[in-house]
């Protein structure tokens, strides 16, 4: 199994060998991740998915089950990942930085965007700038697949 990633090229990855038979169901009777995000995808019409690096390899087991299904896998993109210092990504649950947080501290929308731009390489430097005036930028072979370490000062 194979796909193109707009930010990590081309993925290969046989599922049977990496993880065997996927789980669908899991014990509690709960459907699994895996099979609930592809049939909402499905269901929606999802053309293309951006999400963190963390699911990279996911997405052969995502492809697999749209394709038994009897759809056609969207465009994927994997982001790089913010880390703190110490090198571990960050989330909610480890009370990670936040929107809120950043406000609270006087920060203003464009200074997130512009920094965010900057972190995954659409930028040379950081520098306030809107969502609006980064589209014309954009290009996914300038997005960095490496993580990107968050300095200490915004910890």
């Amino acid at each position: 199994m194979g796909f193109v990633d707009r930010v990590f090229g081309i993925v290969r990855e046989t599922v049977a060998d990496a993880v065997g038979d996927i789980v669908l169901r899991r014990r509690g009777g709960y459907y699994a991740y895996q099979l609930a995000v592809v049939v909402d995808d499905l269901l929606m019409g999802i053309t293309e998915v951006v999400r963190g690096a963390d699911l990279l390899w996911s997405t052969p087991r995502q492809i697999q089950l749209i394709e038994a299904l009897g759809g056609t896998p969207p465009a994927y993109a994997h982001v790089p990942l913010m880390l703190n210092a110490d090198g571990q990504k960050l989330s909610k649950r480890n009370a990670g930085l936040t929107l809120a947080s950043l406000r609270d501290a006087g920060a203003r929308p464009e200074q997130v965007v512009g920094y965010l731009a900057y972190s995954l390489g659409l930028l040379p430097a950081p520098r306030p700038a809107t969502a609006v005036e980064l589209i014309p930028l954009f290009d996914w072979g300038m997005i960095r697949p490496e993580d990107w370490v968050l300095p200490a000062e915004f910890m």
